[in-house]
């Protein structure tokens, strides 16, 4: 498991990374000692998500203890979608809690600063963690499997959807059109856009799929701005300036 983790994350970034090449030529110029951190962090990462990983699939394999099932008719068809929402919706708030936690000044010091040392982060950056907070991202979905009943098809939708938002809100540009971003999907919906602000300003924009407890508890501060190749003048649409290097959260 942790070797399939360790390629999925290798492919999905690496896919994201020549992306970014095509559409913003030099934008991770002289970043490739950055990046060679990110992908040195993010296979540690990996090495951890796959332990749990592992035994959720032993579990289910062998033990039958978890509430994964492939009778696509066990349950109603309805509720694939819906199982696929609770997981997301599951997973968003353990993350901005956690998230956020990360952000108190002992936590970011010990952990949460290897992630925002990538200045500005990359398709590379996504599971750029410390061992603990790659703790705190492995246990989540292992630990819904085991309470909440999920199709393994609609568990692997999820686990797309997770690696792709969480390559695609680092990689420094935004790939939706405004109408998305500043449309009522927008609204609701984390994009690269406002995840950046999170990059820039630290303190605001925790969440991960949602901006739901962003809302509720005022910590949601809109969409942010992307710089264009070092030495550049393009940028991407926003509105929120990068932080210098050295301010604090």
């Amino acid at each position: 498991m942790t070797l399939i983790v360790g390629v999925r994350y290798l492919l999905a970034s690496g896919a994201f990374a020549l992306a970014t090449r095509a559409r913003h030529p030099g934008l991770y110029r002289g970043l490739d000692k950055q990046i060679r951190r990110e992908i040195w962090w993010s296979l540690a990462s990996a090495a951890i998500y796959g332990i749990p990983a592992g035994l959720v699939a032993w579990s289910w394999q062998h033990l039958g203890w978890t509430r994964i099932y492939t009778d696509l008719h066990a349950w109603p068809l309805w509720y694939l979608p819906v199982s696929v929402l609770l997981y997301l919706f599951a997973h968003d708030s353990w993350f901005y809690w956690t998230h956020r936690w990360m952000h108190r000044p002992r936590w970011f010091r010990i952990a949460h600063a290897v992630h925002h040392a990538s200045r500005p982060p990359t398709a590379w950056a996504a599971m750029s963690f410390h061992p603990v907070e790659a703790l705190t991202g492995a246990v989540v979905i292992p630990l819904l499997v085991f309470v909440i009943p999920v199709h393994v098809g609609a568990l692997g939708v999820v686990l797309t959807i997770m690696t792709v938002m969480g390559v695609t809100n680092h990689m420094g540009w935004e790939m939706f059109p405004d109408f998305v971003t500043r449309g009522r999907a927008g609204g609701w919906l984390i994009t690269a856009s406002h995840h950046q602000r999170h990059h820039d300003f630290y303190g605001c924009n925790y969440g991960l799929y949602f901006r739901v407890w962003d809302r509720l508890c005022g910590t949601d501060k809109g969409l942010g701005t992307f710089r264009g190749p070092r030495g550049g003048g393009d940028r991407v649409p926003g509105d929120a300036g990068r932080v210098p290097a050295g301010r604090q959260p």
